[in-house]
């Protein structure tokens, strides 16, 4: 999504809510509205933090494998898609967009990487060892904003409240499901993971990821890292400076090494985080 020349941390009804009380009815004999779907507050350590580059508005960020990081960067004339080495920041591989083009999520599934763009409504594809460009698919359901998968759809959002499961070799919708908390629909939805069979995802303008159940939508977590710049001497939002840090966009899984990374908008510095879930 577009630059931000402000930002304010929004006071986002999900995030504090406790209705109390418990019950000694069976689940299924509980009325629907006496179910308590408040989201688990999650907390987190850092594991270990990494150099990167702060020039990189990031969009997209997935463990690609022996110790290096896919990467998407947006803007109009500074997107690409990029390996990078976790311990050094270093870019490893990049392959540049048309300047006519904005980068955003991206994904590698079945021997592809799937980048978005963020209002052409066009998503390209490349092969994973050379970062050649293969293929590319126009999609119909808005902007692009977040991707990941589950070992066999793409999973998508695109600012809204819904998460579209798409088919990657024809980029047909399969099916859509609809985020939602104790509220009602969560907007906002935008870099997405898959970890150990659930979606984590930032919402943009905050610094907390919600963990989301795929196959309802339901949030049933949420870790707050507004603390974190202050932790880690990561320098607040600036509404003067263009390059300043944004916010908190970037979550990756290890998968063989069970670890979580995370990182943000022209962020300097690569997190390694433990999530108490």
């Amino acid at each position: 999504m577009k630059k931000l020349l402000f930002v304010s941390i929004l006071a986002i009804g999900f995030y504090a809510c406790d209705f109390g009380g418990k019950t000694d009815k069976p689940a299924d004999k509980i009325p629907a509205e006496e179910v308590d779907l408040t989201p688990k507050n999650i907390s987190y350590a850092i594991v270990s933090t990494f150099p990167r580059d702060g020039g990189n508005f990031t969009q997209g960020l997935e463990y690609a494998g022996d110790g290096k990081m896919l990467e998407s960067a947006g803007q109009h004339g500074e997107s690409d898609i990029r390996y990078t080495d976790i311990t050094t920041g270093k870019v490893l591989e990049k392959t540049e967009l048309d300047k006519a083009y904005f980068g955003e999520g991206c994904t590698q599934l079945n021997g592809k990487i799937y980048q978005l763009t963020y209002q052409e409504e066009l998503c390209f594809v490349y092969d994973a060892k050379t970062l050649k460009l293969v293929n590319k698919f126009p999609y119909t359901f808005g902007e692009g904003w977040g991707i990941t998968n589950n070992g066999k759809d793409l999973i998508i959002s695109n600012g809204s409240s819904n998460l579209f499961f798409v088919n990657p070799e024809t980029f047909q919708e399969v099916k859509r499901v609809g985020v939602t908390n104790q509220y009602g629909p969560v907007a906002n939805i935008n870099e997405l993971e898959m970890i150990k069979g659930f979606i984590y995802a930032n919402v943009w303008q905050t610094d907390k990821i919600i963990k989301i159940d795929p196959d309802n939508g339901h949030v049933i977590g949420i870790i707050d890292l507004s603390d974190l710049r202050a932790k880690t001497g990561i320098p607040p939002l600036s509404m003067f400076d263009e390059k300043a840090p944004e916010v908190l966009n970037g979550i990756a899984y290890d998968s063989a090494q069970n670890r979580i990374f995370i990182t943000g908008k022209y962020w300097p510095k690569l997190f390694e985080v433990k999530f108490d879930n």
